[in-house]
């Protein structure tokens, strides 16, 4: 069932925004004024939220190298300190490329 809203949303979001878009792709001075000043809070909370969840990413990443050293003959201990770390770095990975992603696809 949640397979069958998804492809229903997948297939009704360019019906929607196609309606709600101005085609002629030109803006005017004015409105990138008022863009820029809409996005310039936004990314203020981007950049606290990037920097406050790289220090997490590194206490986690602290967390999974004690954890790793201290495994001793413990496969388990040891799986789980790298599945940490891998996600870490994943997750920090898509944080802090996030803008490079989003200015590729606008």
């Amino acid at each position: 069932m949640k397979l069958v809203w998804i492809l229903f949303l997948l297939l009704l979001m360019p019906i929607v925004f196609a309606d709600t878009a101005d085609l002629d792709g030109s803006l005017s001075s004015e409105d990138k004024a008022k863009f820029d000043q809409i996005l310039e809070p936004v990314m203020k909370i981007y950049n606290f939220v990037k920097y406050i969840s790289s220090v997490v990413a590194a206490i986690f990443l602290l967390y999974a190298g004690i954890t790793y050293m201290t495994s001793g003959g413990d496969p388990k201990q040891r799986d789980q300190a790298k599945s940490i770390a891998g996600y870490v770095v994943i997750g920090l990975m898509i944080i802090w490329a996030a803008p490079i992603i989003v200015g590729v696809l606008v």
